[in-house]
């Protein structure tokens, strides 16, 4: 990573992406990197469904393509990893070349060996392929070429599954190498075709633009050496012949849709508030529970429906067995309920109703003990005794304590002994009795 931030702190160009900033994290001790946003990338927008690009179109984007790769080999960086996925497109329709993980950096006059293990498969150069290890711009404009092909076909040229396999799908499409080719590169005979191929690059490419297909000649030729540079790329035909590259307006824009939105946070929060509306307004409209069973209530048997304000009864066959389950041998019984009476309304308990005082502290507490009655009241209870009878929970939970009131000298915030302790206490034993 610190070799890709010395790469894109040194690059600064239009059709380059710009790296903004660095964000560390100290929970993670993980660094990362800030760019400026982008809505879209190459190949989305190849991949559309709204119909392939046009020749303006194209032109426009290889432009901004090689315009990005001069100015990356003007300073002796090689991206080594050119493809439609790093093309990346803001929404005024301008091309940034991105992820440079695999750059690095190179020097024509001092060369040094590199590795062969990059640039993704379908757009490796044959070179790579063939594990060369001395190389230059070359390998970022076999990419480029690729792309170009791409953007007319709508799909990619050469989508081969292994090395062996994509070798084999370059050289049926751009024939097979010299001699020479072999030796320059120091290159193992073993690798040569079986059978010699002739170019079809005419062929395969007939659709295609007449004057495209001297600048894909130039850069899909197996020479590196062949394929020139950046910049006499730039000066082929094929950018001054009509119809011309357009303009940025005429570009077509991929973007996503929550892109789209979180650009909108009015148009969002107003479909959010309607939608909570409706959903109130549903709510209010659906019947409760208690609703509904008052609408029961006021049908019969089987959906018959009740006369209003008649006395009815509601007949309901129900079926008698061991195992609970009807069957067909035996005759449904009907019983018939009448309607339940009303029930008073519910009095909400006072403090004292909740109090319990057993008849065997009634001469304590000032009462007389009664057995039997139940249309004597309880007599009235004093604050004093309500706090001194701490065993109104349970009816058997005054059986370890004597028979009185007593009157600890510790406050009720004091007294904060177990349950088992409390039950075991003796009154006699606590001081000041």
């Amino acid at each position: 990573m610190a070799r890709e931030i010395m790469i894109l702190q040194k690059l600064d160009h239009p059709n380059i992406v710009k790296l903004e900033g660095l964000a560390t994290s100290r929970m993670q001790y993980s660094l990362y990197l800030v760019f400026e946003f982008m809505h879209s990338d190459l190949a989305t927008v190849i991949s559309r469904p709204g119909g392939r690009l046009t020749e303006p179109q194209v032109k426009c984007y290889m432009q901004q393509l090689l315009a990005g790769l001069r100015h990356c080999h003007e300073k002796g960086i090689l991206h080594r990893d050119i493809k439609g996925s790093n093309l990346l497109i803001d929404k005024q329709g301008v091309l940034k070349i991105a992820d440079f993980g695999l750059a690095n950096h190179f020097n024509p006059n001092k060369k040094r060996p590199l590795t062969s293990r990059v640039v993704t498969l379908w757009y490796r150069s044959p070179e790579l392929l063939l594990g060369c290890t001395d190389y230059g711009v070359g390998v970022d404009l076999w990419s480029a070429g690729c792309l170009l092909a791409e953007m007319f076909a709508g799909r990619p040229i050469m989508p081969g599954k292994t090395e062996v396999e994509q070798l084999h799908r370059i050289f049926k499409l751009c024939g097979s190498p010299p001699e020479d080719f072999w030796r320059r590169l120091n290159l193992s005979a073993s690798f040569r075709p079986p059978q010699p191929y002739r170019p079809l690059i005419t062929e395969a490419f007939k659709d295609f633009p007449s004057c495209s297909l001297g600048l894909l000649k130039m850069l899909l030729a197996l020479d590196p050496s062949c394929r020139g540079s950046a910049s006499s790329a730039l000066q082929n035909e094929f950018f001054g012949t009509s119809p011309l590259a357009c303009d940025l307006s005429g570009l077509p824009v991929v973007c996503k849709k929550e892109d789209d939105e979180s650009n909108q946070p009015h148009e969002r929060r107003k479909r959010r508030s309607s939608k909570l509306k409706h959903q109130s307004r549903t709510q209010k409209e659906t019947p409760t529970n208690v609703e509904q069973n008052m609408m029961k209530l006021e049908v019969g048997d089987y959906g018959r429906p009740v006369k209003a304000g008649a006395r009815t009864t509601y007949s309901h066959e129900l079926m008698r067995s061991s195992t609970g389950s009807t069957t067909s041998g035996m005759q449904p019984q009907r019983y018939s309920l009448s309607t339940p009476p009303a029930l008073p309304p519910v009095k909400s308990p006072s403090f004292r109703e909740h109090v319990v005082v057993r008849p065997a502290h009634s001469r304590e507490l000032g009462g007389s003990s009664t057995t039997g009655s139940t249309s004597s009241s309880p007599p009235p209870i004093k604050p004093s005794s309500i706090l001194e009878q701490r065993t109104e929970a349970h009816p058997a939970a005054t059986k370890n304590v004597e028979n009185g009131p007593i009157n600890h000298r510790y406050g009720m915030e004091k007294r904060s002994a177990s349950t088992s302790g409390f039950r075991r206490f003796d009154a006699k034993q606590i001081p000041g009795r």
